[in-house]
């Protein structure tokens, strides 16, 4: 039997329970007094998260928070949220992309907090806390965005005679025909399969994938912006002008080691994963402003940033809502962060936090969140996610390591996804204009 139609514009079925069960639990969200220590029961697995959940504990008596590391969302950590939300045994709050979490709304996931989130809006970056949510409902507190930026060898560019980073993609495409010439084993960067990197490129191009028309969805994941996006990589992976590798791959990292892929275009979090696996070489990468399709007028992408969100089932709304908001703007947690995590802030005190302003030893001594503030302040906040991501980004993901296979095209791939898309929405019984 074909389900009922899923509203766009209100998320209505999803979110009626929502609602019901809110109002269940009282105006605060709890459903019960606890006469001790009220226990708020936390999953996500960035590192640095359990240091933050330790500060918190030691200051906070009357809250105690538990804090378990699970698998990446995207290697099976929403999976286990989902199946714990569905088994009724699920934590109160859950790290959850903010482009994971329409997809946690369409399926009944997240509690409603827009209440207990209300009092803490202002304190964020306003696109961030708008993303913490769907249709005008608050389901948790942002953590981070995470602006792009281009972080490259410095030395190796020199030693090509690229004297700086480029600051178009027609300078980066110019640029890989000059390291490429000099030495056919080095590539100026990579193409790989990460999903969300791609679209952090898409949405620099001004693309809108998703979005509603009345009370129905649109989905343009293969819109002119896109196809800008897919022409420019298609061409220099045709003229083998950059490796395509699996993102966050040995092979990757072995390249970046040796000096044979020298950049990588990619979020702010990605600094300390990149620090960590090629550690010989600390002291010649730095950071440098993601390359632009119009100087005259820059815009950068995202990729990446999320909430601790409150999943169904949650007894204590109000004192998961204050460990939340405590997460992402207590200084000594944000400064436990960005140094662990490598997050940017979405908090507007965080912007201020000294741990944004401290050389970095592996970037040759560079101030690097300076890069990534200017980037923060150009990204395109009108961006929206659809709600069957996981279906989207594995697909486009599946996609991607095809292209750089030589199995497929970027247009088919995208393509390819778009069907896929819609056909998972439609299922679902959401409805497509």
């Amino acid at each position: 039997m074909k389900s009922r139609p899923f509203r766009a514009a209100t998320l209505a079925m999803a979110l009626t329970s929502l609602t019901a069960f809110a109002a269940a639990c009282g105006s605060d969200g709890s459903a019960e007094q606890a006469s001790g220590p009220v226990t708020v029961e936390f999953w996500g697995w960035a590192p640095g998260y359990e240091k933050s959940v330790e500060l918190f504990n030691a200051a906070h008596p009357g809250i105690k928070v538990t804090y378990s590391k699970i698998s990446p969302g995207s290697k099976g950590g929403y999976t286990k949220m989902l199946n714990a939300v569905k088994a009724g045994n699920a934590p109160c709050l859950g790290s959850v992309g903010f482009e994971t979490l329409p997809t946690f709304a369409a399926a009944g996931a997240l509690q409603d907090a827009t209440e207990a989130a209300a009092p803490y809006a202002a304190e964020y970056a306003p696109w961030a806390f708008a993303q913490s949510g769907v249709s005008g409902r608050t389901f948790g507190l942002p953590v981070d965005i995470a602006p792009m930026a281009l972080i490259y060898r410095k030395d190796l560019f020199a030693k090509y005679g690229i004297a700086a980073a480029p600051r178009t993609w027609d300078e980066y495409a110019a640029d890989a025909a000059i390291i490429h010439a000099a030495d056919p084993n080095a590539y100026i960067g990579y193409f790989g399969n990460d999903a969300y990197n791609f679209a952090g490129l898409a949405w620099q191009a001004g693309a809108k994938w998703f979005g509603t028309s009345g009370d129905k969805w649109t989905v343009h994941l293969d819109d002119p912006a896109t196809r800008k996006v897919t022409a420019f990589w298609q061409d220099l992976i045709d003229r083998k002008l950059v490796k395509t590798v699996p993102s966050f791959d040995t092979a990757l990292y072995k390249g970046m080691g040796e000096g044979t892929i020298l950049s990588d275009v990619n979020a702010v979090w990605d600094t300390p994963i990149l620090a960590d696996s090629v550690k010989q070489t600390s002291g010649n990468w730095a950071v440098a402003p993601m390359p632009v399709w119009d100087a005259a007028a820059p815009a950068t992408g995202n990729a990446g940033g999320s909430p601790n969100a409150v999943l169904k089932g949650c007894k204590h709304v109000k004192e998961a809502v204050e460990f939340a908001h405590w997460f992402g703007t207590d200084q000594a947690s944000v400064s436990n962060l960005i140094k662990e995590t490598g997050i940017y802030p979405a908090a507007l005190s965080g912007l201020e936090n000294p741990a944004l302003h401290q050389p970095d030893p592996f970037y040759g001594g560079q101030t690097i969140f300076d890069v990534f503030k200017e980037s923060a302040g150009r990204v395109d906040t009108g961006f929206r996610w659809g709600p069957v991501m996981t279906k989207t980004s594995g697909v486009l993901g599946d996609g991607l390591g095809r292209v750089g296979a030589g199995g497929l095209g970027l247009d088919a791939a995208l393509a390819e996804t778009q069907a896929q898309t819609v056909a998972e929405m439609k299922t679902q019984g959401m409805e497509i204009g």
